[in-house]
C-alpha cells in the first residue's frame, strides 16, 4: 500500500470518492436512493464519487447511510491510559485537593456575618 501522506490533497479525496462509489454499487444502490437515503443532494453524491469532497457533514451522512464508518473508528476513540498513567492520574487528583480558607479571628465571615444580623 502506497503512504498516504505521500499523496497530494486531490489524489487523497479522489480515491475516497472512487471508494464511496465502489461501495454503493457492490451495495446495489443508485445515486439517486443514496441521495433519498443520506439526505444530501443528487449533485453532492455524483461530485463526491468524483472526489469533489467539500462537506464533511454530508461525507458522514453517505458514510453512515453505507455502513462505513468504521473508516473514521480511529479518530473517535478515547485513548487508553497505561496502568502507570492512570495511577499518576488518580494520585495527582488526591494530592492536589482544594483546602478551604483560613477562617479570620478563628471565626467564618459568613458566621460572623449571621450572629451580627441575629437578635
Amino acid at each position: 500500500m502506497e503512504d498516504i501522506y505521500m499523496l497530494t490533497d486531490a489524489a487523497i479525496l479522489s480515491r475516497i470518492g472512487e471508494k464511496i462509489k465502489s461501495v454503493r454499487l457492490k451495495q446495489n444502490i443508485t445515486q439517486q436512493s443514496l441521495s433519498e437515503a443520506a439526505n444530501v443532494s443528487l449533485s453532492s453524491i455524483k461530485k463526491m464519487e468524483k472526489g469533489e469532497i467539500r462537506s464533511f457533514d454530508s461525507l458522514l451522512r453517505l458514510l453512515r447511510t453505507l455502513g462505513q464508518l468504521d473508516a473514521l473508528q480511529q479518530l473517535v476513540e478515547e485513548e487508553q491510559l497505561s496502568p502507570n498513567e492512570y495511577y499518576n492520574l488518580v494520585h495527582s487528583s488526591k494530592t492536589h485537593l482544594r483546602k478551604r480558607a483560613a477562617k479570620k479571628g478563628g471565626m467564618n465571615v459568613n458566621h460572623k456575618q449571621q450572629e451580627e444580623s441575629e437578635w
